[in-house]
């Protein structure tokens, strides 16, 4: 009879181990999976922010060529009417659309950059094999 309750005992210690290992098994799989969750829904911010971005981007560059038409033509006309103070204010603007696209072009490689470190980060932060957790 007691080598029978020994049993038991050790078939239902056996058990509740497997049940924790198990139970152990299972949260960190919750947890690797919302941590994907959170980076997939980061990444996704990320490209919003960076499609964004490039139709502002794709806008003032087509707004910069109409300007810069405009200016060639009004350049024209002062050229022909000879008043140079009118054609540096003209200069003056055309460097100041100049200025806005590369700022949105910095922070377009800035976003990029982000992206890139983002992913650097994911490949270190892979998942290792599960099974590989208990070996000694």
């Amino acid at each position: 009879p007691t080598e029978n309750r020994q049993k038991t005992d050790r078939k239902s210690t056996k058990k509740n181990e497997e049940l924790s290992v198990n139970s152990l098994l299972l949260e960190q799989i919750k947890d690797l999976k919302n941590n994907r969750d959170k980076q997939l829904e980061n990444k996704d911010k990320q490209l919003l922010q960076m499609q964004n971005l490039l139709d502002q981007q794709q806008r003032l560059a087509l707004q910069d060529k109409k300007l810069l038409e405009a200016y060639k033509a009004e350049n024209d006309n002062l050229k022909a009417l000879k008043m140079p103070s009118q054609e540096t204010e003209f200069k003056h603007l055309d460097n100041q659309y100049k200025d806005e696209v590369n700022a949105l072009k910095e922070k377009l490689e800035n976003l990029q950059e982000q992206i890139k470190d983002q992913k650097r980060i994911e490949e270190q932060e892979k998942p290792r094999k599960w099974w590989g957790l208990w070996r000694k």
